[in-house]
């Protein structure tokens, strides 16, 4: 992709995404995600009705008279987003890859968190960590994150949650609001999930394309593993591998979402042809 291409193509994501966010999802961001407690703000003088515990002693003794701290909500947050960037993300039937629907996403999150002057930051992994960016504030740091997730090109196309998730663990000492955006193609990640969850305020958004859910009947093809590479002959006419196809993806489904549920963190999925907008409002008025 050349320079001018990319511009394009970012300034055309930034224009619907932020749209969207400012509109939509600035309010309900806001109002669904609370600053992390109470930070001191000044002291004044005691009044009538004030509690006592708040008293601070030693202004109390300086003026000789009683003077309390005042404190209030901490309201600047720090959003991560981790973005499967593995093979079966460039999948889709519906003009567009799964890895399409995630980068808009990917963009309205970072634009509602530079509208409520939030720090936002970017993760792209694989089966390792193939980029981290620091969460930093600025409408110039929101468009890198975008040209990231629009040009960046992966070393492996396999996919390991659990080496993001530990990742994140030792970069993000502090409680974040963390969006994992994949479509959860992968497993065995549950005990590093619950670490993860009591730390952060986490969010699992699985993309998928109903296409996926099912092998069809096309007779005898040649299918291909997008994350390993691997070609198999399989017999589509078969009602036994079909079926043996469809538990198997079920049954990632179900892990997907009975683990997040366990870790305490919340769960989306939401198919390619679907309104992502609909999607994330009606969660975030949940969670509100």
């Amino acid at each position: 992709m050349d320079t001018k291409e990319l511009l394009k193509k970012v300034r055309k994501i930034e224009i619907k995404t932020r749209r969207l966010s400012d509109h939509i999802f600035g309010g309900e961001y806001h109002s669904t995600f609370k600053g992390r407690g109470m930070t001191f703000s000044e002291v004044r003088q005691y009044q009538f009705g004030d509690d006592v515990r708040s008293i601070d002693w030693n202004v109390t003794a300086r003026y000789n008279e009683p003077y309390v701290k005042v404190f209030e909500e901490e309201r600047e947050l720090t959003m991560m987003l981790l973005v499967d960037v593995s093979g079966s993300e460039l999948f889709g039937t519906n003009n567009q890859f799964k890895k399409d629907i995630i980068t808009e996403i990917s963009a309205t999150l970072a634009f509602s968190a530079l509208q409520n002057n939030d720090k936002v930051g970017l993760m792209l992994f694989t089966d390792e960590v193939e980029l981290f960016i620091p969460p930093k504030k600025g409408k110039s740091h929101a468009l890198r994150i975008i040209r990231e997730l629009l040009e960046f090109s992966p070393k492996s196309k396999k996919t390991n949650l659990e080496a993001a998730l530990k990742f994140l663990t030792n970069v993000m000492k502090k409680k974040a609001i963390v969006f994992v955006l994949s479509d959860f193609i992968t497993d065995d990640y549950l005990q590093t999930l619950r670490i993860v969850g009591k730390r952060h305020d986490l969010t699992g958004i699985r993309i998928y394309d109903e296409k996926e859910t099912q092998i069809p009947n096309l007779g005898m093809v040649q299918l291909q593993d997008a994350e390993t590479g691997a070609v198999q002959l399989v017999n589509t006419q078969s009602k036994k591998v079909r079926l043996s196809y469809e538990k198997h993806y079920q049954e990632q489904v179900a892990y997907f979402q009975e683990t997040f549920t366990k870790a305490g963190c919340g769960v989306l999925s939401c198919r390619v042809d679907e309104s992502y907008v609909k999607k994330l409002l009606g969660y975030f008025k949940r969670r509100g």
